[in-house]
């Protein structure tokens, strides 16, 4: 992937943080949660954008609960609705070996049971990283995904209510219009 790393520089227009259990049942409410606060900011279930968060999301929830786990201790999801993307970001508080970096995620044998979670999340995200996670200990993995018509998801939300609104160009059809 040659797309250049997270800005950190972005203007974040809404966020939304959830600490969740390390068990396989904390990784899917991740997913349910990531697509549920997605509709809440105006981005549809089943728009690219959305699949793609939610296979993210479920990728990277699932390596904290797998190989991130600290017993005793949580994984953090966040989200945040910056200039032109998602940004999703999961924490763990696992020290020690961390993710292959972006462009050097190794692949598995045919037929492997593991390995192909961040060959997902390179597929889908547009930009990826692994940065410290603050506070210390452990780490965090962030993707952000392009949102084409972000601009419209800003003004729908500043919007008095009762004034109508539509962009077709993040899955909007003329149900929602």
């Amino acid at each position: 992937m040659t797309a250049p790393p997270p800005s950190q520089g972005s203007v974040t227009v809404r966020m939304f943080t959830q600490r969740l259990s390390s068990t396989p049942r904390g990784a899917r409410l991740a997913r349910h949660l990531a697509l549920a606060q997605l509709d809440a900011w105006g981005v549809p279930h089943d728009s690219e954008p959305a699949d793609a968060v939610a296979g993210i999301v479920a990728e990277l929830a699932a390596n904290a609960v797998t190989h991130g786990r600290v017993p005793g201790r949580d994984f953090e999801l966040r989200l945040a609705l910056v200039a032109g993307s998602v940004r999703v970001e999961v924490s763990d508080t696992r020290t020690g070996a961390r993710p292959a970096a972006r462009g050097v995620v190794g692949t598995s044998g045919p037929l492997a049971e593991d390995g192909r979670g961040l060959l997902l999340v390179e597929a889908l995200a547009d930009r990826w990283e692994v940065v410290d996670r603050e506070p210390p200990p452990g780490k965090t993995v962030r993707a952000e995904v392009d949102l084409p018509g972000w601009l419209s998801l800003v003004r729908r939300a500043a919007a008095p209510v009762g004034v109508p609104w539509c962009d077709k160009s993040i899955g909007m059809g003329e149900k929602e219009c």
